[in-house]
């Protein structure tokens, strides 16, 4: 039988689930598959490296719990809206992701802290964890949401280069060392260090689209 080869678009080109007005529940959330095209990193379809702080610089993400209901709602929120993930890092306070530009960086922020949040306060709250649930109280939060994960502002870089998009694989997984969290970034559990040094965990918390990556320049 012959092999097809999977067919090469721009990053830009995926197609993707119609973004609602307000954040999906997780009923309402429509399941797109991905597709199996491959990408390429160019000026003219940016990557784009997000990074998102949690709710006054709490260490939220501490507890190994939390971060595996974290893993498990962001690779929902990538199946929900359609984008990938090519690296990522979860420290107690922040977290950073690099995705493509399949959507708009404030709509796929919103499918993140969406879905992430909803699944942590779903945790705190069954857990009876009230003293952590208080300090993600909001004050006056015109949204009528009680309490939130993360705060409202976020950063976000794009990355038009594959020497920059390398050199910010690289920062963010040395992030857990340069915190004193792991000796080597590939030690640090939560982050995709191990798959891009080819060395991954069978019990890997989630995987990333590395492998949908057309590289332009030789490695």
């Amino acid at each position: 039988m012959k092999k097809v080869a999977p067919e090469r678009r721009s990053l830009s080109a995926q197609p993707a689930a119609e973004l609602p007005s307000q954040p999906l529940t997780e009923n309402q959330s429509p399941h797109v598959i991905l597709p199996s095209f491959m990408a390429t990193i160019s000026r003219d379809v940016p990557c784009l490296s997000v990074t998102a702080v949690s709710k006054d610089r709490l260490a939220v993400f501490r507890a190994e719990p939390i971060k595996e209901i974290f893993c498990k709602a962001l690779d929902a929120a990538r199946q929900s809206a359609g984008f990938a993930i090519f690296a990522y890092v979860i420290m107690p306070d922040h977290l950073h992701i690099i995705t493509d530009g399949a959507r708009k960086s404030s709509d796929t922020l919103r499918f993140i802290k969406g879905v992430t949040s909803r699944r942590i306060l779903q945790f705190i709250k069954d857990h009876h964890y009230q003293s952590s649930l208080e300090k993600l109280r909001r004050q006056n939060n015109a949204r009528g949401h009680e309490y939130s994960v993360w705060d409202h502002h976020s950063n976000v870089v794009l990355l038009t280069t594959e020497g920059a998009f390398m050199q910010r694989v690289n920062y963010i997984h040395q992030n857990p060392v340069r915190a004193g969290l792991a000796e080597r970034a590939v030690d640090y559990r939560w982050s995709s260090a191990r798959i891009w040094s080819r060395t991954p965990r069978e019990d890997e918390p989630l995987t990333v689209d590395v492998d949908r990556i057309v590289w332009r320049s030789p490695e």
